[in-house]
């Protein structure tokens, strides 16, 4: 009989924090789920540590799946392409699940799941259990991720489980050379036909780590100026955005556009009028990062 749910890693060198997860799967109440591993182009010993653990875990299987390095979302791609349960969550490489996390999940999509929604979304803690921003509030039994962050202005890293025959939809590009895409792509993409159940329970704790990507985003920027163009002209075409989310993004676009010496970037805009008014402002900051990174790399030196 096929499992409910994929937990998937993205995982990159990160052989020293991996066990925390496997550690909380172990301890699932529930154990109607799959761990997908997706190594991307690992150096270190994550296979080897892998292995292991499928040798003496008989609670759940795991699936291991070793890629070149494309970066995270070219790991959410693989791990879409290769998931076959119902439902899939994604718990990064330095995170875990809590112990009733896969039960919490099951209870609460057998209560609500219909076609019109795209899955559930839970909250997030640190690991003293302090909820990471809002809590939902008890009206909100529905809501996208676009809305919940952008129109209501709530707070806080929260844990999506989706729909994987929806998750297989909108696949992030790849750009030669680059290894980054906003993930968001994918979820808001999703927002336009579907909503999200919401659940007040955390499912997911959090730890920030120094070389995580969460805390890269200047690198990522210079290191990635067509998968932010791709993703700042996405938000754009956002019909639910307002004006002021719109021209960010357009403002954002410019300065990719700047970086990635992009000349078309006003053609390929799907709000050219809006694209030419942010241009001194792209400029900007365009500028600001160059002399951001460059006081960076002075200061490292």
């Amino acid at each position: 009989m096929n499992k409910l749910l994929t937990v998937f890693t993205p995982a990159y060198n990160r052989a020293h924090t991996l066990n925390k997860c496997y550690e909380s799967l172990k301890r699932q109440t529930c154990k109607d789920f799959k761990w997908l591993i997706i190594d991307d182009g690992s150096t270190d010993n994550t296979k080897e540590l892998v292995e292991l653990w499928k040798s003496e875990n008989n609670d759940f299987e795991i699936k291991y799946i070793y890629q070149k390095n494309q970066g995270m979302h070219g790991a959410h791609n693989t791990a879409y392409e290769n998931i076959d349960t119902e439902l899939n969550i994604c718990i990064d490489s330095d995170d875990y699940l809590t112990d009733f996390a896969v039960e919490e999940i099951k209870n609460h999509w057998n209560k609500v799941k219909c076609d019109n929604l795209s899955g559930i979304i839970g909250l997030d803690s640190y690991k003293d259990g302090k909820i990471i921003g809002d809590k939902f509030p008890e009206n909100m039994k529905t809501t996208t991720v676009f809305d919940f962050y952008y129109n209501k202005r709530l707070t806080g890293d929260k844990k999506i489980v989706y729909r994987t025959e929806l998750t297989k939809m909108y696949p992030y590009p790849i750009f030669e050379g680059e290894k980054y895409v906003g993930l968001a792509y994918k979820y808001y993409k999703l927002d336009e036909k579907y909503e999200l159940s919401t659940l007040n329970k955390v499912l997911c704790v959090v730890e920030y780590l120094e070389d995580g990507s969460s805390v890269n985003m200047f690198k990522q920027y210079i290191n990635n100026p067509r998968g932010f163009a791709f993703y700042r002209r996405e938000n754009m075409a956002n019909s639910k955005a307002s004006f002021k989310y719109s021209f960010q993004q357009c403002v954002h676009y410019v300065s990719s556009s700047i970086l990635s010496r992009n000349s078309k970037f006003l053609k390929e805009s799907p709000k050219k009028v809006m694209t030419l008014m942010a241009i001194p402002f792209g400029v900007i900051l365009y500028l600001y990062i160059m002399k951001n990174v460059s006081q960076k790399m002075k200061l490292s030196n």
